[in-house]
């Protein structure tokens, strides 16, 4: 895996990284540091892809497991520590399943098997935040084939 980070010019302090698979993403920083607020700041960066790794496996889990799931969404909120590194001390998952019929005991083990096992992101950021976990299911009675 490869990623280019350039700084956009003398003023302010935007980011663009091109990533291996030629995507662009853009980052600044906050006005206090010099930033003019375009854009993600790379610790958000960072937050963001820990929800996606995770997210990603529990949607992969969970259709392996035969769960008739309809949509996931997860949403993270972090501490971090005062004084620098400020690296990441809590983090907290919370994720919202849609589905038919959606076993809670699957949901659990989906997470509990990303966060112990497959999700990169998180397993790396547990080495300084402590990482909890909650979700909840919402039952999708509507078929939408027939909507």
């Amino acid at each position: 895996m490869e990623c280019t980070v350039r700084w956009t010019g003398l003023s302010g302090m935007t980011f663009l990284a091109e990533t291996g698979s030629s995507h662009v993403v853009a980052m600044d920083g906050a006005p206090e540091g010099g930033g003019r607020n375009l854009a993600p700041r790379p610790m958000e960066i960072v937050l963001a892809g820990t929800g996606g790794c995770t997210a990603y496996d529990v949607v992969l889990i969970l259709r392996k497991s035969g769960q008739e799931i309809r949509d996931c969404e997860v949403m993270l909120k972090s501490e971090r520590a005062e004084k620098d590194p400020k690296v990441f001390t809590k983090i907290h998952f919370h994720f919202i399943v849609r589905g038919r019929n959606v076993k809670p005991n699957l949901v659990e083990r989906a997470i509990k098997l990303s966060h112990e096992k497959y999700c990169s992101a998180s397993i790396m950021l547990e080495k300084t935040a402590v990482l909890t976990h909650s979700f909840e299911i919402v039952e999708d009675a509507a078929n939408s084939e027939n909507a």
